[in-house]
């Protein structure tokens, strides 16, 4: 016979989160892959873990373990958050908003396809270049950025590399303010 403390033990060992689906969105899993399809589109997110198990049910997905360790509980929260922003990004999707900042040399942006090109940042004669991957679109009005996407890893990335590209390192940020700087996250507001 089995003691309640040992029934109560192994009630603490199992752990599942249940993530509901909004109506428009499918999931499905295979191969340690889960898809979300909806209004926006289709994104896929490679979310495979011993222990760890995510069953497609219906209106929900659920994430859990039957081997309960801090490493697992992390595992699962974490997907639970990716769950998430794939559900978020294939209905709502995800905007970053930039602004192009100079005083002295006058900067210009520009889009040709998929690369976006800095020309005369201090006055350098050499234009800074960086290419955008397919599924993130950039557009660029006057002084302002926007970098849209459905992925909400990718639509940062290219919005940080925006940023990074035109950082300055060798003169004094509090005199010298060109460059690009992010304004508005999808989950935060600078200015």
């Amino acid at each position: 016979m089995v003691s309640k403390q040992k029934k109560a033990q192994k009630e603490w060992n199992t752990l599942s989160v249940e993530v509901p689906i909004e109506e428009g969105v499918t999931f499905t899993y295979n191969k340690g892959i889960l898809t979300a399809t909806g209004p926006k589109g289709t994104i896929s997110k490679n979310m495979k873990y011993p222990n760890v198990t995510i069953e497609v049910q219906s209106g929900r997905v659920v994430i859990g373990t039957k081997k309960l360790s801090q490493r697992e509980k992390k595992i699962i929260f974490t997907y639970k958050a990716h769950t998430q922003n794939l559900m978020k990004g294939v209905v709502e999707g995800f905007e970053y908003n930039l602004v192009v900042v100079f005083s002295k040399f006058p900067m210009s942006v520009a889009l040709n396809g998929q690369n976006l090109t800095v020309k005369n940042l201090l006055g350098e004669k050499v234009p800074r270049k960086i290419t955008i991957p397919q599924d993130v679109k950039v557009e660029i009005k006057g002084k302002n950025i926007t970098v849209t996407g459905i992925d909400k890893e990718k639509t940062g990335q290219v919005a940080a590399n925006i940023e990074q590209m035109c950082r300055i390192t060798h003169l004094d940020r509090r005199v010298v303010q060109d460059g690009i700087f992010i304004t508005n996250k999808p989950h935060k507001a600078y200015v």
